[in-house]
């Protein structure tokens, strides 16, 4: 918890100092190796003198088949300069060619776009605060990636609807579990290595618009609907399930399933429907008549209960009580993605 909340004040001062370990790198982009040969790999959020993202590549550019290397360093308010290997001498990270830039080396900067149209995948940690904007970028300019990302980015109106669209997913490793990232003395860390300091984020994980096979994989699905364990919301017309591994199989309406589910999500076996949010909530069948009146259950309706979340009228699947005067008490459940089984894909 410590450690978010580092993350959130970094965010909210557009402090973004969260440096990769290049175990973390490896880790990851070992299950790619056949999508980097006679590729261009961009680094744009990468000092080449540090950088887990450079010296993963320089140290494997032959073994990967790697055509070129790109790398550019940012100062926050010198101009800097970009690095270009295109092999020789693999084992010495310091090999290359360092050509200035005209300004610091932003990735929004126009000599750091024409390297997205020149580059085929990008792989890089992007600045924590500025995520939708660089993956805006990459979509804008074509261009491939494998990025690191906070895992509440999966809700994100411009993310749930890359999602929808087959063109993001998330990586192999870390999901769920988070990183270490190295960051400044000044940081409270969690641990020290080799004498450097590092603050977990639990919630971070990798994005790609590679394929994973994960996500080529259908869900086993064993369970049976029952009314009593798949309670219908009182504001959407969607059965909750409190866990992607229990997905009835019998059931092929609506569902509304936790965020960890989209680690999982086959296209072939499901269809994102939306999500409890104000940009997608009004996509989702909900209850607007006699019986049903945005989130109160029969009775005389008094107040509107304004929420896009869940809502339950029963105590039992870990939602947050919600009171209003004249109105039976309602819970309100976290996150819900809503899903719908496609025909053939259990």
């Amino acid at each position: 918890m410590a450690a978010n909340a580092n993350l959130h004040k970094a965010k909210n001062a557009k402090n973004d100092e969260f440096y990769t370990q290049l175990t973390d790198v490896s880790k990851e982009l070992m299950h790619y190796k056949q999508h980097f040969k006679d590729k261009i790999v961009l680094c744009n959020c990468d000092d080449p003198t540090w950088s887990a993202f450079w010296k993963y590549f320089h140290l494997n550019f032959s073994a990967l088949g790697l055509k070129k290397l790109i790398s550019t360093h940012y100062d926050k308010t010198e101009p800097t300069y970009k690095m270009i290997y295109e092999g020789g001498d693999d084992n010495n990270i310091e090999a290359g060619v360092k050509t200035p830039l005209e300004g610091n080396g932003d990735f929004r900067n126009q000599e750091c776009l024409d390297l997205l149209d020149e580059a085929d995948i990008v792989v890089t940690n992007p600045p924590f605060s500025l995520f939708r904007e660089f993956l805006h970028l990459l979509v804008e300019h074509n261009c491939d990636y494998i990025i690191i990302g906070n895992t509440n980015a999966l809700v994100y109106s411009e993310v749930f609807e890359l999602l929808q669209n087959d063109s993001i997913r998330t990586g192999y490793t870390n999901f769920n579990v988070g990183m270490y990232f190295r960051v400044p003395d000044y940081y409270k860390y969690s641990k020290i290595i080799d004498g450097e300091h590092y603050a977990r984020v639990s919630t971070s994980c990798w994005y790609t618009s590679l394929p994973v096979k994960k996500h080529q994989e259908n869900l086993i699905l064993w369970k049976q609907y029952t009314p009593t364990e798949y309670p219908k919301y009182d504001n959407y017309d969607a059965i909750n399930v409190n866990n992607f591994n229990d997905i009835p199989c019998d059931y092929d309406g609506l569902m509304g399933v936790p965020v960890t589910f989209l680690d999982k999500f086959n296209p072939e076996q499901f269809e994102l429907i939306g999500l409890s949010s104000k940009n997608h909530s009004e996509k989702i069948p909900r209850f607007h008549d006699n019986n049903y009146y945005n989130g109160y259950t029969r009775g005389k309706v008094v107040t509107r209960v304004e929420s896009n979340m869940p809502l339950l009228a029963i105590p039992d699947f870990g939602g947050t009580k919600c009171v209003k005067d004249g109105c039976p008490d309602l819970y309100q459940i976290y996150w819900r993605i809503f899903i719908r089984k496609k025909k053939g894909g259990n």
